[in-house]
């Protein structure tokens, strides 16, 4: 029997650092692995008998790319376990804050990780020399999530202005107008983008049936809050039982834990899985390309990701300037906090964020010091779905007539990977006894 392997020592263009290990015996695919090697990093542990405020500084340094979407959901854990009410103005800060990190994240993932594939390109530096503009308007939309974070969080990375019960600094009206002006000029540029994403075909990987899982929006429309755990298959969890409902594994190819539903059925969640759930909740731009990236709403392929990131993105820009228009009807104050008492609690926090639903849970005593911390991250939901597709790409190389050489199967497999778009240092965070 012959045997082939196919080896990507280091998967590049992802954030932190992982490989792709498949074994083939004959015409079988007898193995797949998502390695991730990347060094554990203790968070949970390290909390443990840490102050409540001391909290989110430390959570939020998991990841610099993912340091708004740690810090809000943080904060929702800890305010539910203190029993804190805040505002919606603060709120909606709050979901600036995300949304200019969503805007960072799927720009730099789209255009600068993912469509280089797709144009034939090594680097986003080769495809720059015939898709200059392109690349600079990609960058100029990275900037501008990473001034919306700068304004809302006190700086571009790791945020110092969100607190427990508010904001310590709101922003000034000026300086609405201008990022909303900005908002504004970016919206014809995300139309173009549509326009290019819409003439590239897409490589086929159909990995068969998909379960998709999100969070139930907070309001009957399309928001990263939300208030359930739901699946593409008609099931709805309180986000109470998400422990019950999610199960985490370890495997010995990963320093990251793998996740699967009841029964062992892996499941994506991320930007195809809220599309999937709550496209239909998509106004203006953002529902036509949705319509127009995605028009089958039963295609499985993972590489749809990539698009639904686009679509996410012009939805990003939309909301972001909806809400700088609320709050430039709302009087100009210096800072937005409420009062509250320490006690002892358990909060959990849930946030759909660039590339998933991402769970923080706490345990606070009577001295508000943590007694114990969980934090469950997209990509470690998505390790084993991923996989999973890894597999049927792999196995479609091997169709009578597919032909794939090596190298054309690497490719075809560091696509399927990062069009989940993962982020392995978020992962890395399990401790084994």
């Amino acid at each position: 029997m012959s045997r082939r392997t196919v080896v990507i020592p280091h998967l590049g263009r992802v954030e932190g650092h992982g490989g792709i290990f498949v074994r083939i015996e004959g015409n079988r695919v007898a193995q797949v692995e998502m390695d991730i090697f990347e060094g554990s990093r203790y968070y949970e542990a390290l909390l443990k008998g840490k102050h409540f405020q001391e909290v989110q500084g430390i959570i939020t340094r998991i990841c610099a790319i993912c340091s708004a979407s740690h810090t809000v959901t943080a904060l929702q854990a800890l305010e539910n376990a203190l029993g804190v009410k805040v505002s919606e103005r603060v709120h909606d800060l709050r979901g600036l804050l995300l949304l200019g990190a969503t805007i960072e994240s799927h720009a730099l993932h789209v255009f600068a990780l993912a469509l280089p594939d797709f144009l034939g390109y090594e680097s986003v530096l080769a495809m720059a020399g015939d898709y200059r503009e392109e690349v600079v308007q990609a960058l100029r939309l990275k900037q501008l999530g990473n001034k919306i974070q700068d304004l809302i969080g006190g700086r571009a990375v790791h945020p110092v202005n969100t607190l427990v019960g508010g904001f310590g600094k709101l922003p000034r009206h000026r300086e609405l107008e201008s990022l909303a002006k900005e908002l504004e000029q970016a919206l014809p540029v995300l139309d173009r983008f549509v326009d290019l994403a819409a003439s590239i075909p897409l490589p086929q990987v159909k990995p068969g049936p998909t379960v998709y899982v999100a969070l139930r929006p907070y309001v009957e429309a399309f928001r990263f809050r939300g208030v359930s755990l739901c699946t593409s298959r008609g099931e709805e969890y309180p986000l109470e039982a998400y422990r019950e409902v999610i199960r985490e594994f370890t495997v010995e190819h990963s320093h990251a834990k793998h996740a699967a539903l009841e029964a062992g059925t892996t499941y994506m969640v991320g930007s195809l899985a809220r599309l999937k759930l709550w496209g239909h909740y998509l106004t203006g731009r953002a529902k036509a390309a949705w319509t127009r990236l995605i028009p089958d709403p039963g295609d499985d392929n993972p590489l749809l990701n990539n698009w639904a990131q686009l679509v996410e993105l012009v939805h990003s820009v939309e909301r972001a300037l909806e809400i700088c228009q609320e709050l430039l009807g709302q009087p100009e104050e210096a800072r937005d906090m409420v009062d509250y008492q320490v006690r002892a609690g358990r909060g959990i926090g849930a946030i759909e964020v660039p590339r998933g639903t991402l769970f923080h849970e706490y345990e606070l005593d009577e001295a508000g010091r943590v007694v114990a911390a969980n934090v469950i991250t997209p990509t470690a939901q998505n390790l084993a779905n991923l996989e999973r597709d890894l597999r049927a790409a792999a196995e479609a190389a091997l169709a009578p007539g597919a032909g794939l050489a090596d190298k054309e199967l690497k490719l075809r497999l560091e696509m399927v990977a990062r069009a989940y778009d993962p982020c392995i240092s978020c992962s890395v965070h399990l401790v084994r006894s």
